[in-house]
């Protein structure tokens, strides 16, 4: 595993994706916002899902554990549903770094009984002051096999739009 900046050493084993958006707000309102959640139930579904947050430690080292139920599971990636239930995406995880409106980084594993759902991805959110907002960097790695990069990517993009409606 490669040293990255800061103390957190991610690993590069499986797919990577990275999306940005540039969002009109402060870092300090984008970084509450990641960390705030009530707000993270709101924009973190992807379109045609809905958020409810189970467990939230927003601090450092501290876990969190949240559902993502499609409204429609035809509409799921493959039309397969969910990956924990039929229509619900249950995933836990927790806070490895964090650096006060700068940097996230946590880790994320599915609850389910699929082996190509297993494992470990990492989240790593950047933020940069542009203009008269903020680039939101929002990087995955080590997506678990199961779920197609393709549609990692589309679902992060979808949530940082949402994430962009919620503080513009």
């Amino acid at each position: 595993m490669p040293d990255r900046p800061g103390n957190t050493r991610v690993p590069t084993e499986g797919a990577s994706t990275t999306v940005s958006q540039v969002i009109d707000a402060s870092r300090e309102n984008v970084y509450r916002a990641f960390l705030n959640p009530t707000a993270v139930a709101t924009w973190l579904p992807p379109d045609g899902m809905t958020g409810h947050v189970h467990r939230f430690d927003s601090r450092e080292g501290g876990e969190f554990r949240m559902s993502l139920t499609y409204q429609d599971t035809s509409t799921s990636p493959g039309g397969s549903g969910g990956k924990s239930t039929e229509d619900t995406d249950t995933h836990q995880g927790r806070f490895v770094e964090l650096v006060p409106c700068e940097k996230i980084v946590e880790t994320v594993e599915f609850e389910s009984d699929e082996p190509e759902f297993a494992g470990e991805m990492w989240i790593i959110v950047t933020l940069a002051d542009v203009g008269c907002g903020t680039e939101v960097t929002y990087r995955c790695e080590n997506i678990p096999e199961g779920i197609r990069p393709e549609d990692n990517e589309a679902g992060c993009r979808s949530s940082l739009g949402k994430l962009a409606e919620l503080l513009e």
